[in-house]
């Protein structure tokens, strides 16, 4: 065992060893985020080429023979298992009698970014909103399964509390300037500037009280776009 304490002139000091801790394995995403699959085209090529097979009535073996593939080669295709040559992809779309873009009608991916310079935010009117809270829309994307709503949310000094807000999704509060007492369902939060607050937006929820001054926070809130099937 080391020896602990102070040493003579003659003793050697005790070492003490320890393995080295493993290095946690880095986020390749920037987060915890999957990264992106990668044969996401290849499996959207694969399912509009079934989806259209299915839509004429053909069987695998008709559309192979039609096609000059394989019934193996063409199962291969539609699983997404595989990436076909840019001759297998023309003579499924003349088999098909569709353009070759047609076979890539799911694979079309907005990957959409939204700019706003400081103070260009959208004003809006909320509903439910009563006097003296001024919403500011910092952006918006047009594509995902997600619907992303990133407001500034600016509380005068004659704003009335409102404890009503109910929404389906997530919620996330990032404070500031200012003190807000924030109520969400039963309980309530006293927030100062650099407090967070993360919440299921279906309760009952908003600002109960409010500190003197003006007060000013981020508002993200996260809900599924309609229509969307989720991941």
């Amino acid at each position: 065992m080391p020896r602990r304490g102070r040493t003579s002139a003659n003793d050697e000091p005790a070492v003490e060893t320890t393995d080295a801790p493993a290095l946690a394995e880095p986020f390749p995403t920037g987060s915890g985020a999957p990264r992106n699959d990668p044969r996401a085209l290849e499996k959207a090529l694969g399912l509009r080429v079934r989806q259209l097979r299915r839509q004429q009535d053909l069987s695998v073996a008709d559309l192979s023979a039609a096609a000059g593939l394989s019934t193996g080669m063409l199962s291969k295709i539609e699983n997404g298992q595989i990436s076909p040559s840019l001759t297998s992809v023309h003579s499924l779309a003349q088999a098909l009698n569709v353009p070759i873009s047609a076979l890539f009608a799911l694979a079309e991916d907005r990957q959409d970014c939204s700019f706003v310079a400081a103070g260009q935010g959208v004003k809006i009117e909320r509903r439910g909103t009563k006097a003296g809270h001024i919403y500011q829309l910092l952006g918006h994307l047009l594509s995902g399964d997600l619907v992303i709503e990133p407001y500034m949310i600016t509380l005068s000094a004659d704003a009335l509390p409102y404890t009503s807000f109910s929404h389906s999704g997530t919620e996330l509060i990032y404070m500031l300037e200012g003190e807000l007492s924030y109520r969400h369902g039963d309980r309530s939060y006293e927030l100062k500037a650099g407090d967070t607050l993360l919440f299921d937006s279906q309760a009952q929820h908003g600002p109960e009280a409010m500190g003197a001054g003006v007060i000013r926070y981020l508002s993200i809130i996260i809900y599924p776009r309609a229509g969307s099937t989720g991941g």
